[in-house]
Parts: C-alpha cells; sequence; structure tokens
C-alpha cells in the first residue's frame, strides 16, 4: 500500500560512476565536508549530511555529456547565496556549464562530469520529513 511504513524500503546512498573513485570522493568531501567510510582502488564512500555518496569505478568510463544525455543530477541548497559557493566548488575541480538555465541555480560539472546544482532555491521543512510523520 503507497505511504506504509511497515514494507517501504529505506534510502541508503547514491552512487556516482566514475573513473576514479578516490578523485571524486576527496572533490565531493571538499564541497559539502562529511566523513570518507571507506575507499579503494574500486570504490569509495562519503557520509555527508542526509546520505551516503559512493563513488564507483567503471571501466573505459565515460563522462556524461550535459544537456544532452538524460542523467540523474544533484542539487544542493546554498540558503541565500550563490557565488561563494559556486567559487569554492570551481576551486575544487569543478567546471561551470553555459547556458545556465535559471539564475536561482548555478549548473556545474564534477570532475568526472556529472551535472550538479548548486541553488538558493529550498524545500519547505515539511516536505523534507520523512512520510508518515
Amino acid at each position: 500500500m503507497p505511504g506504509s511504513t511497515e514494507s517501504a524500503l529505506k534510502f541508503v546512498s547514491v552512487s556516482l560512476d566514475c573513473a576514479d573513485p578516490v578523485e571524486l570522493a576527496t572533490f565531493y568531501a571538499g564541497l559539502l565536508g562529511g566523513r570518507m567510510l571507506w575507499n579503494t582502488a574500486d570504490s569509495a564512500g562519503l557520509q555527508v549530511p542526509g546520505l551516503v555518496l559512493v563513488m564507483q569505478r567503471i571501466a573505459n568510463y565515460r563522462r556524461p555529456r550535459w544537456p544532452d544525455e538524460s542523467i540523474v543530477h544533484l542539487d544542493f541548497t546554498a540558503g541565500d547565496r550563490l557565488e561563494e559557493p559556486e567559487q569554492r566548488a570551481v576551486a575544487l575541480g569543478a567546471e561551470r556549464v553555459d547556458p545556465q538555465p535559471d539564475p536561482r541555480w548555478r549548473v556545474l560539472l564534477d570532475p568526472a562530469g556529472h551535472p550538479f546544482c548548486i541553488t538558493t532555491v529550498t524545500p519547505p521543512p515539511e516536505m523534507l520529513e520523512p512520510a508518515g510523520r
């Protein structure tokens, strides 16, 4: 039954394919903080508030082509600031893309080519609460 907590799955992590898991984990640790859970030649796990990011090595990894390919991307809120978080991301190795679709969002690519957004848009607190509370 929809909304039932008895059989509900629990969201555990987001996995990002890449050529170099340690490089990508280091980038996101610098951007988001968090705690490195593991890092090996084939994968790295970074615990950040709310979830775990898992970077996994894929043989013959090919960077996504944004915006031409349909892919998942990550969104991060920056409160009411965009410039400083964007500059920090670029200093850590992100790449800003053009065109930018909306002035409330900054679209960037991480070192493995995954798009991510920094935004001033934040969902209301009631939307962030687990269902059934």
